[in-house]
Order: C-alpha cells, then structure tokens, then sequence
C-alpha cells in the first residue's frame, strides 16, 4: 500500500467521523428543543472543531517522526 493511499483513507476516515460526530450533536441539540437552523449551526460547529482536532494532532505527531 503506498503512502498515498494511506492518506487518502485516513483522511476519509476522519471526514466520515467528523460528519458523524456533528450529526450526533445536531441531533442531541434538536433534542434539547434548539430550533433547526441553532441545531444545524451547532453540528457545523462540531465538524470544524473535530477536524481542527484531527488537524492539530497530525500536526503534533508530524513533529515526532522523524
């Protein structure tokens, strides 16, 4: 398997969790009586803070391989 191919599949990996991530949160939001567009801006939120995550912890472990 080349490198490529690895990057692309993580990289998958961590959109497809991303996006379930914030649909779980839009759904708990719109459970806790959040109006659509506040449940929506909610779950978007989500998916950038866990692909900041994703991106801050690549970084990080970028740093310790040499």
């Amino acid at each position: 398997m080349t490198r490529l191919a690895v990057v692309l599949l993580t990289t998958v990996l961590v959109v497809v969790f991303a996006l379930l991530v914030a649909a779980a949160a839009g759904t708990l939001a719109r459970l806790d009586g959040a109006t659509y567009p506040a449940a929506l801006m909610r779950a978007a939120t989500t998916f950038a803070a866990v692909l900041t995550l994703a991106a801050a912890v690549t970084g990080a472990l970028a740093q310790l391989i040499p």
